[in-house]
């Protein structure tokens, strides 16, 4: 810390002390010089020297109180005179330091070391026209220091040493700065300790703290907190100082045993016997005034046992698991011993004496009510197929309690073709199996005790042997005989086939005797159709059916008899056919098929009769409806905010009377724009024939519903701007009307304005 004044703060010793160190820094310095300049005084001969610049260093106190300039030194040339005078050039020249004509120098400003050290500058001797009279020469201004600053650490401090570290052990190097000049005792620094000395020491001039002793123990205190002193003007009450603390973690190492936590080291676990394998039965915890990553715990159970195991948790205690399943019958208590070791544990141990490193376990069964079980995780039957077989094989369960409850038995598949007895467990057939349906059976037998116990499954395979019960059929439908076929060629070749298990040994007859055909076994299961004779033609109306008889060579032996039909055709060379008259085919319904058929056509003869009867009664239902319930309604949409009026029936006649004898005048319309009609383009007794039509169809369908009506549009009412549409009530008004409005209603009736532009005497005549 910079001080304010050091002049001020000094004392009387260390004012004297300053002093003398001041004066014998210029007196060394002094002879320094001297001894570089040439000893002029041990010569007794006057010799002539060149002129140069003469002076000394320059030195100057820092933090000199400047209340008025003082003298630091006189610059001095051997060509001075009374008409020369000197200036300086360079740092602080002419406003830190000033000359005067004879060279005297002068400090007008307080200096601090700290700051800046030297001053280099430059001395002229020059005349009174400026002129330089001696060659330019550089000095230097030395600034000394004093000791105006103290001790700083600059950081925090933090180590960690290992515990049971040897003596001497270096912890950690502690620095502090001082701004002052350290080539002298102000800057040079001493160290101590203010806390922390019983059990650390530290180097005075490195600052390096070590361990003292050896007894650290991480267990008995894991931290220290160091105080530590700098002090400078070594050996001198008086210097600065500046303190710091330094904290100091003890590491852990693995020095103390894993111990168990029980007092008399007994364990007493109670596991239900149906625990699953590989489950953890309990945690025998483990004390260690280590650290977790020192805590290295190796487990044995003694005698070893293939039963249980232990196995390290995650925070490295002891899980005691099931490696074997249990049983309450056939063991209920278990007892071994649990030993527990470390590996790289430093000796001696902190807690060697008497360390609880072995635990007696005492295992307890408890019992549980248990499915039942089976005697075979799988059972394997065979049956012969196509009989009834009462003991096939026995399913046989226990109860593996103590309490040995009685074990029923049953079929969970209500479908299935084997039956169970219920107490003995014995398997039956309940209908005969059919190899060639379903080869091989497989089903659950469920077996539960009682009255409500638990209940377990087991899967039962049984295996349908085959015997001979199909015959054997025929591969091939048709053979064909050409045209050109020889007597001795063989037109086709045929084998068998046969659906039960066995190996193929087919024979091959003719059932009766054939004068153009014939059989020829060939013993590997197939046999040739051999022709008799050739000569065969399309023309020929005839048809050719051989009858194949096929034996299966089984026990018993099963055989049929196949018609088979050979075709004529017509060959090339190579005798592939070109052309073939159709063999006679054999037709053959089976029974299923037309059962499935005849209720086809049933259903199919339910389903017409109903909708007829359906018909029929809808079209009763419509005669019955008396005449006077049936309505008509005329309804006109000429009229503005009418609506329909609903009449009991209408006389078209007088429609008609009206519409002839033209006596039906035009109602007054709405304006010039509703007047305008078009002539009525259609004869005006059609529309009543018309009508008279469509009322009698509508009186006389059964099919319609009688409430219909029928809509006359004659008559839009008196506000519409359209006017009557009809033929009924259209007439014309002569060629009075003018239609030239309809130019002014644009492009768009156009044509409608091109119609109505003509004279009105030629509308009148018009038939339109």
């Amino acid at each position: 810390m910079m001080r304010q004044s050091a002049w001020r703060q000094m004392t009387a010793p260390e004012l004297w002390m300053g002093l003398f160190a001041l004066a014998l820094t210029l007196s060394l310095t002094m002879a320094e010089h001297m001894d570089q300049r040439p000893a002029l005084q041990t010569s007794p001969v006057f010799h002539r020297y060149k002129r140069e610049w003469l002076w000394n260093n320059l030195y100057v106190e820092e933090e000199r109180p400047t209340y008025f300039q003082y003298y630091l030194g006189k610059l001095k040339s051997t060509k001075s005179g009374d008409r020369t005078h000197y200036v300086i050039e360079g740092e602080g020249a002419n406003t830190i330091f000033k000359v005067d004509e004879k060279g005297d120098i002068f400090v007008t400003e307080r200096l601090d070391r700290e700051v800046k050290s030297k001053y280099h500058l430059s001395a002229k001797l020059v005349d009174t026209s400026n002129k330089l009279v001696e060659k330019v020469e550089d000095f230097v201004i030395l600034v000394t220091d004093i000791n105006d600053n103290d001790p700083v650490f600059t950081k925090s401090f933090n180590a960690s040493i290992k515990e049971r570290s040897k003596r001497g052990t270096k912890v950690i190097e502690v620095t502090a700065t001082d701004a002052d000049d350290p080539t002298t005792a102000n800057g040079e620094l001493d160290y101590k300790l203010l806390k922390g000395g019983e059990f650390f020491n530290i180097d005075s001039t490195t600052g390096i703290i070590t361990t003292k002793y050896e007894n650290l123990d991480r267990e008995t205190q894991s931290s220290y907190v160091v105080v530590v002193q700098a002090q400078d003007l070594r050996g001198i009450k008086q210097g600065g100082t500046a303190t710091t603390s330094v904290s100091i973690a003890v590491s852990d190492i693995n020095d103390n045993i894993a111990t168990f936590t029980k007092s008399k080291g007994s364990y007493v676990f109670r596991v239900k016997e149906d625990m699953k394998r590989g489950q953890r039965i309990d945690t025998m915890v483990l004390e260690d005034r280590d650290e977790i990553q020192n805590k290295d715990p190796i487990f044995t159970i003694a005698p070893s046992s293939d039963i249980f195991e232990m196995e390290r948790s995650q925070i490295k205690d002891g899980n005691l698991m099931l490696k074997k399943g249990l049983d309450y019958e056939t063991k209920n208590s278990y007892t071994f011993f649990v030993h527990v070791r470390e590996n790289h544990l430093q000796s001696p141990a902190d807690n060697k004496d008497n360390p609880l490193i072995k635990a007696q376990v005492t295992i307890q069964v408890l019992d549980v009510d248990e499915q039942p079980e089976f005697s075979r995780s799988i059972y394997n039957f065979n049956v012969i197929e196509e009989m009834m077989v009462n003991n096939i094989g026995v399913v046989s369960a226990r109860d593996p309690d103590q309490a040995n409850k009685a074990i029923r038995y049953s079929i969970e598949d209500k479908d299935s073709p084997i039956g169970i007895n219920p107490i003995t467990g014995q398997l039956f057939t309940v209908r005969k199996l059919d190899r060639e349906l379903v080869a091989n059976h497989m089903f659950q037998v469920k077996a539960k005790e009682e009255p409500n116990g638990l209940e377990s499954f087991v899967n039962v395979n049984i295996l349908v042997i085959d015997i001979n019960d199909n015959k054997p059929e025929l591969s091939i439908e048709e053979i064909f005989v050409c045209e050109n076929d020889m007597a001795g060629t063989v037109i086709g070749t045929i084998s068998a086939t046969d659906k039960d298990d066995h190996l193929p040994a087919f024979s091959f007859t003719m059932v009766k005797p054939n004068g153009n055909f014939s059989v020829i076994d060939n013993n590997d299961n197939t046999s040739n159709i051999v022709l008799k004779h050739g000569g065969f033609s399309l023309e020929d109306s005839r048809d050719y059916v051989i009858e194949i008889g096929i034996s299966d060579g089984g026990r018993p032996p099963m055989s049929s008899i196949t018609s088979l039909p050979i075709k004529v055709c017509r060959c090339d060379n190579k005798r592939i056919h070109t052309q073939c008259k159709a063999a006679q085919l054999k037709m053959g319904v089976s029974v299923h098929a037309l059962i499935v058929i005849l209720v086809c056509i049933l259903t199919i003869l339910v389903i017409v009769i109903l909708i007829a009867m359906r018909k029929r009664h809808q079209k009763d239902a419509l005669v019955t409806l008396g005449k006077s319930e049936i309505h008509e309604q005329l309804v006109t949409y000429d009229e503005e905010g009418g609506g329909e009026m609903d009449t009991n029936g209408y006389d078209v006649s007088i429609l008609t009377s009206a519409r002839n004898d033209g006596s039906m005048s035009m109602r007054q319309g709405p304006g010039l724009y509703a007047m305008v009609k078009k002539p009525p383009t259609a004869c005006k007794g059609d529309m009543a024939v018309m009508i008279e039509v469509k009322k009698d169809e509508a009186d006389h369908d059964r099919d319609e519903i009688p409430y219909d009506s029928l809509h006359i549009y004659g008559y839009e009412g008196p506000e519409s701007l359209a006017g009557s549409l009809s033929s009924l009530d259209s007439s014309s008004t002569g060629s009075n009307l003018d239609y030239d409005f309809l130019n002014d209603w644009g492009p768009r009736f156009r044509t409608l304005a091109e119609l109505y532009g003509v004279d009105g005497s030629e509308g009148s005549d018009s038939p339109y």
